[in-house]
Order: structure tokens, then sequence, then C-alpha cells
């Protein structure tokens, strides 16, 4: 089997990941936009800290499909670019 007819396969499996890897980090980024770095509560500010905590408990929530999005983004290009060089090189030798 040629390496470069498995290439556009690899391509839309690509294309598909890093798109779902990026609408991820937006939709991470949206949430966020709100936060704050700093609060200075009393007892006064109830509705305030619940609100931050639901931004941190929805951040930590989707943590760990960034993470695997992200490294399977990674393991994908690193394929398509290593299968490119190998079938560069067969073509030198």
């Amino acid at each position: 089997m040629n390496t470069m007819s498995a290439l556009p396969t690899m391509l839309i499996v690509w294309g598909v990941v890093t798109i779902s890897f990026l609408a991820l980090l937006a939709y991470r980024g949206q949430i966020t936009r709100y936060e704050e770095d700093q609060l200075f509560l009393n007892e006064n500010n109830g509705p305030e800290q619940q609100e931050q905590t639901e931004i941190i408990r929805k951040i930590k929530r989707l943590e760990p499909f960034v993470r695997v999005l992200g490294g399977v983004a990674s393991l994908v290009t690193i394929s398509i670019v290593g299968m490119w060089f190998y079938d560069a090189w067969q073509r030198l030798r």
C-alpha cells in the first residue's frame, strides 16, 4: 500500500480533530471571558462567588477533553508529516 493513498484519509481525520479542538478552545475562552482574576468577597457577594465557582467547574470539566483533543491533533499532525517525509525519502532512493 502506498503511503500517499492514506494521506487524504489522514487529512480528513486531522481536520475533524483540529476543528473540534479549536471549537473547545473557543468555548473555553467564551466561558472564561467573564472570570475575574481576583475576588474580594464579603457576605454581600454570594451570587458573584457562585458564578465564579460555576465557571471553574465548567472549565475543570472541559480540561480533559481539551488535553486529549490537543494531543490527538498533535499526533495526527506528526503522522502526516512523517508519512510525507517517508514518501519523499522513498522517491529519492
